[in-house]
């Protein structure tokens, strides 16, 4: 129930004043509520404020966030410090026998023959490495050393008409990984005993191939070729480089040149754009393709 206010006679001037004190308590109480929010109103502005300064202060000092004075480092910069790196991982044996050769220079295949026993680091007698950039990738092919590569070749043999056995335990031991050979011959039956492991052959530039007289019905006459000198050879599966390694460093500077300048006829000029010549352990000697 709402109250019940009694009106009494004779109390109105008294009733006048009440209700002007409530208005003016009413009034005052407005007054107030006005000034709390806008106090409120303020400080919130404040905070604002105060954050939109801080913003950019938090970006400048920010490890991530771009420095206007900042400048791009110019490429010649990066290689060059690329470069630097790049020579301080070497061992100071490398850089010992690194400072009798010009890095820039294209040397004379009789230069760099006379120079590479300089170069050696390795207590061994070195293998001499010929590194070709060719033209395309797939280039392949055989070439007969004059003086051999200074290696024992190691030449296995499946014949499947003579020794069917031999060949099923060869594809097993392929398959358990255990690849003792450097060459395989095949006969032209045996190629679909050997196709188990075209896989494993095929990266490792093993798989026999007719193309380069691994594939022949007279395996052993074959085997005699390779065991005197005979190499195939064939660009990476990804790259167009091609590795070959052409003698030994004891086999002296005619040797060597006879080996590489067969190597090099067997690849042919029009496939090759550059050649580096080092042994295994030497830095690389540029060749000047033009003198070979």
């Amino acid at each position: 129930m709402g109250k019940i206010r009694v009106k009494t006679f004779g109390d109105e001037e008294q009733e006048k004043k009440d209700q002007k004190k409530t208005q003016a308590r009413a009034e005052a109480k407005k007054v107030e509520a006005a000034k709390k929010q806008a106090g409120s109103s303020e400080k919130s502005a404040n905070v604002i404020a105060s954050n939109s300064e801080a913003i950019p202060n938090e970006i400048a000092t920010s490890p991530t966030a771009p420095r206007n004075d900042e400048k791009e480092t110019p490429k010649k910069e990066k290689k060059a410090k690329f470069a630097k790196e790049k020579k301080q991982n070497h061992s100071v044996a490398y850089l010992a026998v690194a400072k009798h050769l010009d890095a820039s220079k294209k040397y004379k295949l009789a230069e760099a023959l006379a120079l590479l026993p300089q170069l050696q680091r390795a207590n061994f007698d070195e293998t001499v490495e010929l590194h070709m950039n060719t033209t395309d990738k797939g280039i392949s092919g055989a070439v007969v050393l004059p003086h051999g590569t200074g290696k024992t070749i190691r030449v296995a043999i499946a014949d499947a008409a003579t020794d069917l056995k031999a060949v099923e335990d060869l594809v097993k031991k392929i398959e358990a990984g255990q690849i003792d050979f450097d060459v395989l011959i095949a006969t032209p039956d045996s190629m679909p005993k050997l196709a188990r492991v075209a896989r494993v052959l095929g990266p490792r530039g093993l798989m026999p191939n007719p193309k380069n007289g691994t594939v022949t019905p007279k395996p052993a006459d074959a085997a005699k070729k390779f065991e005197g000198g005979q190499m195939n050879f064939k660009t990476e599966a990804k790259f167009p480089v091609l590795h070959m390694s052409v003698g030994k460093v004891s086999f002296g500077e005619k040797k060597l040149a006879d080996n590489i300048k067969a190597a090099l006829t067997a690849v042919q000029s029009k496939n090759i754009k550059a050649v580096t010549l080092k042994s295994t352990m030497s830095p690389g000697l540029k060749l000047d393709i033009g003198s070979l």
